[in-house]
């Protein structure tokens, strides 16, 4: 379909349920396929990486901003999170999305609002829950949420957030929801560093030092692949990540699938996953091995 210049400069923001239930509609009465990028704004080239293979997939891509309080704890940074939608908004015209779909804390949460979905399975692998242990009844609720307001035939998530992806993924499994959770590949800094919205926080001292924790990943990936005992890999790994300066939080293997402690020495998938502080910064990365 031909994109008009207009259309790139303006594109259809929309914040209000009925006006979305319409926008879906008009695409369904078409006979067009949906997909759905979620985000919380701030938007960068993972995100739009996302969006591109999203396109290859649908015939319409809707891109939800959304920054959602309910996974955040009260010590953590929601007021201070990276809003910028006027800038999301231009970067997506270009893109040239379907729909932008950015509503107020007010319409996903109204007064009143008194359900939430508590994810169990990898939602308690004890790995991000462990630290922040209400993030995922957040996430699993806004996501919940967005899939049944926007019904996209698939809905796509980063590996970066490696476990949300799991939670995710059940949690549409669960509820025979009828939208696919489609991962994408991590997108990478050229040293290695994840795409993050967070990355923005770090001093240049603290950017210099944040690709340690790919590096210790790679690492140990490398030496669990090529048969060395996975705890000394993790060990060692560890004990890099603390001599370069960084606050380390988690840093495991586990099942790939599950999430759930590795209970073989072979034959098992394995993905390793960390999580580390820099400065006032909290990063999270993981990688296949």
């Amino acid at each position: 379909m031909k994109i008009s210049k207009r259309a790139k400069r303006h594109p259809r923001v929309i914040g209000t349920l009925p006006a979305l239930r319409r926008a879906i509609a008009n695409f369904r009465r078409r006979g067009r396929t949906i997909a759905l990028v979620p985000t919380m704004g701030a938007l960068h080239e993972g995100h739009f990486s996302l969006v591109r293979r999203a396109q290859s997939r649908a015939d319409c891509v809707v891109v939800s901003i959304f920054v959602n309080p309910t996974q955040f704890a009260p010590h953590e940074d929601l007021t201070t999170y990276p809003r910028t939608l006027a800038a999301d908004v231009a970067a997506l015209a270009e893109r040239q999305v379907a729909l932008i779909w950015a509503p107020s804390v007010r319409t996903m949460y109204p007064d009143g609002f008194a359900t939430r979905v508590v994810p169990e399975g990898p939602a308690r692998a004890g790995l991000e829950d462990a630290s922040r242990p209400h993030f995922f009844a957040g996430v699993a609720t806004v996501v919940a949420k967005l899939l049944i307001q926007c019904e996209p035939d698939i809905a796509l998530f980063g590996e970066k957030d490696y476990q949300q992806l799991k939670v995710v993924t059940q949690l549409g499994r669960d509820l025979g929801l009828k939208s696919r959770i489609v991962g994408a590949p991590i997108v990478r800094e050229r040293d290695g560093l994840a795409l993050s919205s967070r990355n923005r926080y770090l001093t240049p001292a603290e950017r210099q030092a944040a690709p340690m924790l790919y590096r210790a990943l790679k690492d140990a990936a490398a030496k669990i692949g090529a048969g060395a005992p996975i705890a000394e890999a993790l060990k060692q790994a560890r004990e890099a990540i603390s001599r370069a300066g960084l606050q380390l939080d988690y840093f495991e293997a586990r099942n790939a699938d599950t999430l759930e402690p590795l209970k073989h020495s072979v034959g098992e998938p394995i993905r390793l996953l960390a999580a580390v502080w820099i400065g006032t910064t909290r990063l999270i990365d993981n990688i296949a091995v």
